[in-house]
């Protein structure tokens, strides 16, 4: 970490709050106030949350400025996850006993349509002297800051990757403290960050590929441990991207007769019936596995395209295999997961943009 760079702007925040002390003030009044309401949720509390609880908890989160309409998107984690499983795990991530990356780990793997930025930020205002936020925000501001090895990718932030960014977080946290900062908790940090380190010409880096310092982590995709983390990350971005664009997004749908596929986008056109588009991504495992898997879902009339998702690498492969399947070859398409998880960033920014504006009342 650059520490003459982060102590340069940390004087320049101390500056700003002593010439507008109403700012400190509010902040600090905000940051109890949402740390008092996730600290109220107990073990207990999560574990008895019906629906309606569940929404507000979620719904408050920053996180979910990117969604126009939240209960649709708050129904489909519900629905997709199971009230009684979805409360379980909820309730070991917050309040387990467990090592946080083991916490982590399990939670990203067992619970559908909840990313890094969402599942950091409950962590956070919950444990917030513990807990760090982790979101496109916080990648530039630690990557301005020079610190190594930082996650470009939702799937590459294992638990072990998050406890990394928490205990680089806490750096920060005591170097607010060596200058007696009134509140050094990492929510705090994450202030810090967004009122500081958001320096325009990192902003306009983000979207490339080669933004931040390489992760030599990056090249080990084909490590067994990773595989599901990508496999689920990926999955659920694809749906993310249907829904933003104004499919009815759905995983791990059956779509015929002995075809269940990672993700579709269905839309209806007028008189026309149903539009299908389905998408499978691999990560590992046969490639005529998924060729077969494909080959059948196209038995379902209303299936107008089929896209294979994976690495520059595997998809040459899947497409030489495509080559010798008539029926497949000319009507399958192919997407690399890195420029999905770019589209994704994207879309994410633009629509959190436009929510700000309001011109969409909550509940239309």
């Amino acid at each position: 970490m650059n520490t003459s760079r982060l102590k340069k702007h940390i004087n320049d925040f101390l500056r700003k709050y002593k010439n507008h002390p109403k700012k400190f003030v509010d902040d600090l009044q905000e940051r109890k106030e949402l740390i008092s309401y996730y600290q109220s949720f107990s073990n207990e509390k999560i574990l008895n949350m019906d629906k309606d609880d569940i929404y507000e908890y979620i719904s408050k989160l920053w996180a979910m400025l990117i969604w126009g309409n939240k209960h649709y998107v708050i129904d489909k984690v519900i629905d997709e996850n199971g009230i009684d499983n979805f409360r379980k795990h909820l309730a070991d991530l917050v309040w387990g006993h467990n090592e946080i990356e083991e916490r982590w780990d399990i939670f990203r793997t067992e619970i559908k349509g909840m990313g890094p930025a969402m599942i950091s930020e409950i962590l956070c205002k919950t444990h917030p002297n513990e807990y760090m936020l982790w979101n496109r925000r916080a990648f530039v501001g630690l990557n301005y800051l020079e610190v190594d090895n930082l996650p470009r990718y939702d799937y590459q932030l294992t638990g072990k990757i998050y406890k990394y960014l928490c205990d680089t977080t806490k750096s920060i946290a005591d170097e607010l403290k060596k200058v007696d900062f009134e509140d050094v908790t990492l929510l705090s940090v994450d202030y810090f960050i967004w009122d500081e380190l958001q320096v325009e010409e990192n902003l306009s880096k983000i979207s490339t590929k080669h933004a931040g310092k390489k992760n030599e982590k990056e090249k080990e995709i084909e490590h067994p441990e990773q595989m599901k983390f990508i496999h689920d990350d990926i999955r659920d971005k694809i749906k993310d991207i249907g829904l933003w664009l104004g499919f009815d997004a759905n995983i791990e749908q059956k779509v015929s007769d002995g075809s269940k596929v990672d993700t579709i986008w269905e839309a209806t056109i007028g008189n026309m019936g149903r539009v299908i588009y389905v998408f499978e991504v691999q990560t590992k495992g046969s490639i005529d596995s998924l060729i077969l898997n494909l080959l059948k879902s196209l038995n379902n009339p209303a299936v107008q395209g089929v896209i294979a998702v994976s690495d520059k690498i595997q998809l040459e492969r899947i497409k030489k295999h495509a080559a010798d399947v008539k029926d497949l070859r000319d009507k399958l398409k192919y997407w690399d997961y890195e420029e999905i998880s770019r589209v994704h960033e994207s879309l994410e920014y633009v629509n959190s943009i436009i929510n700000n504006l309001s011109l969409v009342p909550q509940g239309f």
